[in-house]
């Protein structure tokens, strides 16, 4: 592809300036199809020059006064709120969401990196004495600073908010930044890349790498210069980078297969109206998707019968509409997983209430039906594989002990939700079952990032959060007086 197709701030923004990238990305357009633009691609020669522009700034960074810090994180904050529409736009077409939910992505970038910057205050390191004998007169000042470099790997189905919770808490840590966008959604961080650029950072303080992974990926994961590598993706993506990486700061959030386990004493009402906006939301494309629905044998049938039901409404359309309520997947080999999921649950003897196939409605753009699925066997693959579709999968359960013993059998462990007006219950399961987070009546949500949230097993290392990510970012230095 001639770089002179490419917009010259669709390109690899490295140490200050933009440049023109080894090859360029074509990004499909999900609202009408085709090619919505084309964005230029880092090869290894930007990847190193980005890389020993982050390592130069270092000591600028370290350097940098927290109120500093602060008015830095409030520009980039207020560059992405006077582009709330551009950058929504951006997110319906690359990422395939309903415009409703892309502004709702924007405004919580904003606040992101506003919480960032009031988090950044909390840096105050601490003074402390000797308690041990020997030791009895030391006195230390404990002082918080940054570890350095910050690797940031962002996804596709969060292509700004995601972002923000990686970046936004690395630049309160005074951390210099590289970021590795999604290829198939690098055009809403090139616009963040444009809205810091004159947020007047130092040159280098943050490097804007889109590319292919299999060309710079292992080159930046592998680099010493890394300090600390921030990922949200798969855990088989997870577990190839951190094979790469060397003594650095892993902070992943990775693949999730979260059940929602529903009791007979359940508001079913309740239950039902989590289970399928939780599944269904974003097309499922979500690590705290609820990817299974695990109903006592007693309100299985009556469950499902309301999964359906509140399937109605849920409206696939114009992604323009701000009635619409459900979009395409990211591409075919996307609806093509999740088919095989729904075919392999079928054919073991899951009942099919409804959806099940996918269309492509325009080049590039595949939608994938809202599916329910009942009785599904405890050995289908869709119990225990990330599915990241619009599919309920309800099965069976029938003690508490065969629950929480269903619910932890997989090597996912991002998230759970439990329903039951038992109080007892709610925190007896909710402190059994393998999960960075429970929540009790009502369906897996990360927010804003004010309360930590992350995996365990292969859905990641680490807890996410404002504060539990500038702290990740962090490390300290003890000097003793």
């Amino acid at each position: 592809m001639n770089q002179l197709t490419v917009p010259a701030h669709q390109r690899p923004y490295v140490d200050g300036q933009w440049r023109d990238g080894a090859d360029a990305i074509a990004v499909t357009d999900l609202a009408d199809g085709g090619v919505f633009t084309h964005v230029g691609a880092a090869g290894v020669e930007a990847a190193e020059d980005a890389l020993a522009a982050a390592h130069r700034v270092k000591p600028a960074l370290r350097d940098a006064s927290i109120p500093q810090r602060y008015e830095w994180l409030n520009g980039v904050a207020d560059g992405i709120a006077d582009r709330r529409e551009e950058l929504a736009e951006t997110i319906v077409r690359e990422a395939g969401k309903p415009i409703s939910s892309a502004r709702g992505e924007v405004d919580s970038a904003v606040e992101r990196f506003r919480r960032a910057a009031e988090e950044a205050r909390q840096q105050k390191g601490e003074y402390r004495e000797g308690t041990t004998a020997g030791h009895e007169n030391w006195q230390a000042v404990v002082k918080p600073e940054p570890r350095g470099l910050a690797l940031c790997i962002t996804p596709y189905n969060y292509p700004l908010a995601t972002t923000a919770l990686q970046v936004a808490p690395a630049l309160a840590a005074g951390n210099s930044v590289v970021l590795k966008p999604a290829s198939k959604t690098p055009v809403t961080a090139a616009v963040l890349a444009d809205v810091v650029a004159d947020a007047g950072l130092p040159d280098g303080a943050f490097n804007f790498l889109p590319g292919d992974a299999s060309e710079i990926g292992d080159y930046l994961a592998g680099d010493d210069r890394v300090n600390a590598i921030a990922m949200t993706g798969s855990s088989s993506a997870g577990k190839h980078v951190a094979k790469q990486a060397g003594l650095v700061e892993l902070h992943m959030e990775l693949g999730g297969n979260a059940p929602e386990i529903v009791f007979a004493d359940a508001d079913l009402a309740d239950a039902a109206a989590d289970a399928a906006a939780g599944s269904v939301k974003y097309a499922g494309q979500r690590c705290s998707a609820v990817s299974r629905v695990l109903a006592q044998d007693a309100v299985h049938d009556d469950l499902v019968a309301r999964i359906d039901d509140e399937l109605d409404s849920w409206t696939v359309g114009d992604l323009f509409d701000d009635d619409t309520d459900l979009g395409p997947v990211i591409d075919e080999s996307q609806a093509e997983w999740v088919q095989e999921l729904v075919d392999d649950a079928v054919e073991n003897g899951a009942d099919l209430v409804r959806g099940g196939e996918y269309e492509k409605q325009a080049e590039g753009v595949y939608v994938y039906e809202p599916t329910l699925l009942a009785d599904v066997p405890h050995d289908a693959r869709i119990i225990r594989e990330e599915q990241f579709g619009p599919v309920a999968a309800v099965t069976r359960f029938d003690t508490e002990a065969k629950a929480v013993a269903l619910a932890n059998d997989t090597d996912l462990a991002l998230d759970a939700a439990v329903f039951t007006s038992d109080y007892d219950r709610a925190l007896r399961v909710a402190d059994r079952v393998q999960a960075g987070a429970v929540r009790i009546n009502g369906r897996p949500s990360h927010g804003l990032g004010d309360i930590p949230f992350g995996g365990r097993k292969s859905s990641g290392i680490g807890r996410e959060g404002l504060d539990s990510s500038i702290d990740a970012f962090t490390t300290t230095k003890s000097i003793i007086l």
